[in-house]
This record gives C-alpha cells, sequence and structure tokens, in this order.
C-alpha cells in the first residue's frame, strides 16, 4: 500500500507517513474540471454535479467506460475518471442501514448537551451521535456533518483488521489498447488496531476508559509488516489526544535501523513506499475534524457501494485490476463537503468529501493538488452484513459496516493502489474484529514503543 489501508477508519497504515518530492504532471485530458457551487446551497439533482432523477441507472445495469456519462454528476469526478478508464458499477437496489441500538440510545440520551465551540472543537460529548439533526442552513453545518463521521457508529469501542493485503502499480496502455495495471509491490500487513478512550458503548469500562494517563480520545497502531521482505518488521503506533489543540503523536519503527522515528503530523498527507495512499485518506479521511476549514457545497442522490458481496473483492478487467467492480446503489442523500488544510505544508490544497447522511460514513473522496488540480481520489467498497466475511464463520449479533476493498488512484500519474481486507491471500480469515475487548490482543499495552519494536525483531 504504499502502505496501506483502512482504517479508518479505516484504515490501517496510520502511522506512516514520509513525503515524496518532486513536481506533478498535469492531469490527463480526459479528466473534467468544474466549478463548485458556493455558500450553503443545496445542490438540484438536475444542476452540479447533475443528472435528471428519472434517469438514473437503476438496478441491473452495469455501467463502464461506454455508459460512464450516465452516471456523471452522481459520482465523484475522481471515481468517474476510473469508470472511464475501465472500472465497472454494477447497480443494485438500495437498502437501508439501521443504527445499533446502543448507539441510537446513546444519542437520545446525550445529544442536547453536545455543543460546537468556536475553536470547532466540541463541549459536552459523551457517546453516540453528536448532532442527529442537522439543518443545513447552520453555517456550522459543515463542521457538524465531519463530526458524526468521526464519532462514528462504525465502531465505539476498538477495532482490529488482521492479515489485508496491498498492491500498488502502475496503469499502462499496450499498443492494442489494452489496459493493464503492472503490479509494482505487494504489501502484506499483520494488524491494524484502534483503542477508543471515549464514546464507549459495547465493551466495559464503558463510556470512557479509567486512567486515561495519556489523556488520549484515541490509540491506534499498525505493525509489523509482514512483506515486502525489504519492509518486513516495520510498524508504528499513533496517540490522538482528547486535547484538539495538541497535534498527534506519530512513532514509526525501522527495523533496518533498529530506531524508533517520531513523526510529524504534517506528513501524514504524503504517501510512502511507493504506494498512493496517505495516512490522512484512511478512511475517507482520519485527519482532526479542527484540521481543516470544512464548507458544506450541498446535497443531492448519489452511487455509493455500501452492500457489496464480492469477497475478496473482484479486480476490474477493464482497467487490468487497479480497481474493484462491486454493486453501487443509489443512496438518497449524499452530503459534499470541502475541506482546505490549514497547515501550509499540508500536500493538498483541499479534500471533497462525498458523506451518506443515513450512515454519516464518507463514500468517496477528491483530493486536489496545490494547483487546485484534481489529483487523486480514495474509493471505499463496504459489505454491511452480521458476517464480515463470508467464507468465515465469525459472525456478529447485528449487521455491521465493513470496509472490504479500499483503492486510491493517483490519476496525474495514472497510478493505483488497492487493498483487500481481509486480503486476497487469507480469505479464510474474518478480516474485522469490532468493540470485541481485549480479544484477539486490543489491549493497551499493545500501543507501547517496546510493543512495537518487539514486532518488529
Amino acid at each position: 500500500m504504499r502502505v496501506s489501508q483502512c482504517c479508518l477508519r479505516v484504515v490501517a497504515l496510520g502511522v506512516f507517513a514520509a513525503a515524496l518530492a518532486g513536481g506533478r504532471p498535469a492531469i490527463a485530458d480526459e479528466l473534467e474540471t468544474r466549478e463548485q457551487p458556493t455558500g450553503n446551497a443545496v445542490i438540484p439533482t438536475t444542476a452540479w454535479p447533475g443528472t435528471a432523477s428519472e434517469k438514473f441507472p437503476q438496478p441491473g445495469e452495469v455501467i463502464g467506460p461506454e455508459s460512464a456519462d450516465r452516471v456523471k454528476g452522481l459520482i465523484a469526478d475522481g471515481l468517474l475518471w476510473c469508470v472511464r478508464r475501465g472500472m465497472t458499477m454494477e447497480i443494485v437496489p438500495y437498502k437501508e442501514i439501521p443504527l445499533p441500538p446502543n448507539y441510537q440510545e446513546a444519542t437520545e440520551k446525550y445529544s442536547q448537551q453536545v455543543k460546537l465551540l468556536p475553536d470547532h472543537t466540541l463541549e459536552g460529548y459523551v457517546a453516540g451521535r453528536p448532532f442527529p439533526h442537522i439543518d443545513f442552513n447552520d453555517p456550522e453545518v459543515a463542521d457538524k456533518l465531519m463530526y458524526n463521521f468521526e464519532r462514528t457508529h462504525y465502531f465505539t469501542d476498538d477495532l482490529g483488521l488482521n492479515l489485508f493485503d496491498a498492491d500498488t502499480g502502475q496503469l499502462s496502455v499496450d499498443h492494442d489498447g489494452k489496459q493493464h495495471y503492472d503490479v509494482e509491490r505487494h504489501f502484506v500487513l499483520d494488524w491494524f488496531r484502534l483503542l477508543q478512550y471515549t464514546g464507549r458503548l459495547s465493551v466495559e469500562p464503558k463510556p470512557e476508559l479509567p486512567n486515561n494517563r495519556d489523556k488520549t480520545f484515541r490509540k491506534a497502531g499498525l505493525y509489523p509488516v509482514i512483506e515486502p521482505f525489504d519492509l518486513k518488521g516495520i510498524g508504528g503506533i499513533n496517540y490522538r489526544y482528547l486535547d484538539k489543540g495538541r497535534m498527534d503523536d506519530l512513532w514509526l519503527y525501522l527495523p533496518s535501523l533498529r530506531r524508533v522515528r517520531r513523526l510529524s503530523s504534517a506528513q501524514r498527507s504524503e504517501a510512502l513506499f511507493g504506494q498512493d495512499t496517505d495516512v490522512d485518506s484512511y478512511g475517507g479521511y482520519s485527519g482532526q475534524v479542527p484540521w481543516f476549514n470544512w464548507k458544506y457545497l450541498g446535497k443531492k442522490p448519489m452511487f455509493a457501494s455500501l452492500h457489496g458481496q464480492s469477497l475478496p473483492p473482484k479486480p476490474c478487467k477493464g482497467d487490468g485490476g487497479m480497481t474493484f467492480c462491486e454493486q453501487w446503489e443509489r443512496r438518497p442523500e449524499v452530503v459534499i463537503i470541502e475541506g482546505t488544510p490549514k497547515a501550509a505544508q499540508y500536500a493538498f490544497s483541499k479534500r471533497v468529501i462525498f458523506m451518506d447522511t443515513e450512515t454519516f460514513f464518507i463514500i468517496y473522496s477528491d483530493l486536489y493538488d496545490r494547483r487546485g488540480e484534481l489529483w487523486k481520489v480514495v474509493i471505499q467498497n463496504i459489505r454491511t452484513d452480521k458476517k464480515p466475511n463470508p467464507n468465515a464463520a465469525y459472525e456478529y449479533p447485528l449487521p455491521r459496516m465493513f470496509i472490504y476493498g479500499f483503492t486510491m488512484v493517483d490519476m496525474q500519474m495514472e497510478h493505483g493502489t488497492r487493498v483487500a481486507i481481509p486480503g486476497m491471500a487469507f480469505q479464510s480469515e474474518p478480516g474485522w474484529y469490532i468493540d470485541v475487548g481485549e480479544k484477539n490482543g486490543n489491549v493497551e499495552t499493545w500501543y507501547t514503543i517496546a510493543s512495537l519494536v518487539s514486532a518488529g525483531h
């Protein structure tokens, strides 16, 4: 993955970040630019991004390069680029995704006491969704939407991803016009884990962990790398603090140097190890809400991949396997949010985030370079079911959301990184362990430099 995903939301090399230097070539000719709306105006279905509702592709249709204009404006511009280059979308019926009962109860109990402060931090939050009732005319609506995403029902206590893999490579076209995805590196990761210290609803102690000596909001880690051999043992941990004015602490262990390196939060936007993914793009956006100035652009029905059935995910034949060809459904309401970074050294000039308002989950994102040109796209394929992997026996009492396919495409370089969770070679593995407490090794001592170094030896 340039080490890869997930997380989170998900996603996983959240602690790896280092800069790739050099300029970027102009974007491919087929990529269109579009003037975006300003203010808090709702985007009509027939305007930007824009396709009339009666012309929406219907369940049973398959959208591909020849019919890509059918979904123009109904998906992100970066995703449209991928469809035009060979990705296909199987259109399936919409399905509702209900909230877990404990999350709904916490929302009803605590949300009225939550306030958004002038510094864009929260006051009074305990658990559940902080802002269940959204007023789209509220000048602070964009920040509130982002906090609804951050304080998700997707997980509330802990998260564990086991044995996932990633490929990174170049998209090329041969003399016959056939596209190929030439894999340059293959990665296998052992564990990504995350431990939540507040907002806990499933495993005692609730709603927060006691004796929080580091005063952390959450801790996360990904280690060790299993493949490739020259990166074996590398890993990292990340501390995010309750004080939103305090930047994250990130530590990266490099076995070849036998040393731990401390990274700056600014490096979270940079890719690493020859892949395309940056830490802040995991799960759609994994940075802190106050790090960006957020602007609400509008809302409309759009397509999302939230009920995928293919495990492992199916690499698309049309683009040589750079993206996954999965199931997509029309979601009744998707909000579009633009984020501009406050840090001058941030790699992207803005993120345009597309969020499903039934789940407050980021379905995909467009990322722009410092010249304001579309650079990368983040695509997430989600499975909503009791079983994270139908090939494994592991099952939850209620349906949950699992990212099983994650893709990040650099359209300027025509390069992509795809992640499968669980990995393509580990299809008997459930892959996802959510809100299960200390089972499978998700204990506080795992999030220490000593454990990081020990696992990397």
